[in-house]
């Protein structure tokens, strides 16, 4: 293989060979997943197989480091799929593994986390899908986003984000004993002011002088008057 030709091609690769840039994922999203794919018949498993690209990065030793759908891909590894689409984004392999992760961060393709928001060294990094571990709070912040909480961004990594959020204003324990409940908790923090410096945010910006506790009344105000005129 050329691998000074590849980036952008469509290659096949082995599932249980790709090496994830992340530390973990949302065991319920993952679920659904793999519900979903239990709903399609032959045919709509290889029109799912086909039509999902797996983007990586091609690093030292020729392994590739996939970027995106980490749910997806362990998904469909618990359910026996053994190869799938990857488009190579960019070849590294030439490169050192110091100055090869530098360039993954650089390029905001490694997210070095672990599932209580900690730092982790590269080393890390599972091996293969099946080595990620669950982040309740990484669920919560993609139903959160579902549910209307936030708007989809293309913020590398913008769920995790939600997630470390999340971390401070709903206690783990309801995350994991009542989900539901810690969505509807979630959702009463998404629009607070203190959460704007988050990707896809939508509340109401606080004047200089208007303290956090006021631009939320005057958000939950004005959500109020904008119902008034409606008809039941």
């Amino acid at each position: 293989m050329n691998l000074q030709n590849t980036d952008l091609h469509l290659i096949d690769v082995k599932l249980d060979e790709l090496r994830p840039t992340q530390l973990t994922v949302g065991f319920r999203e993952v679920n659904a997943k793999r519900e979903h794919w239990q709903t399609l018949d032959k045919k709509g498993r290889a029109a799912a197989i086909g039509s999902h690209w797996f983007p990586a990065v091609l690093g030292p030793k020729g392994r590739y480091y996939v970027v995106d759908h980490h749910h997806l891909g362990l998904a469909w590894l618990h359910e026996g799929v053994p190869s799938v689409k990857v488009t190579v984004l960019k070849d590294l392999s030439w490169l050192d593994t110091t100055i090869f992760w530098r360039m993954m961060e650089h390029n905001q393709w490694v997210h070095p986390f672990d599932a209580v928001g900690e730092r982790c060294a590269y080393a890390n990094l599972p091996k293969q899908l099946f080595g990620l571990d669950d982040d309740p709070y990484r669920s919560l912040a993609g139903e959160l986003r579902v549910a209307g909480g936030y708007a989809k961004d293309t913020t590398p990594f913008s769920e995790f984000l939600w997630a470390d959020y999340l971390r401070q204003k709903v206690p783990s324990a309801r995350v994991r004993k009542d989900f539901d409940q810690a969505l509807v908790d979630a959702l009463a923090h998404a629009h607070d002011p203190d959460a704007r410096y988050l990707p896809g945010w939508s509340g109401v910006v606080p004047t200089a002088a208007q303290s956090p506790q006021s631009a939320r009344s005057a958000q939950s105000g004005g959500a109020k008057a904008s119902g008034k005129g409606k008809k039941k």
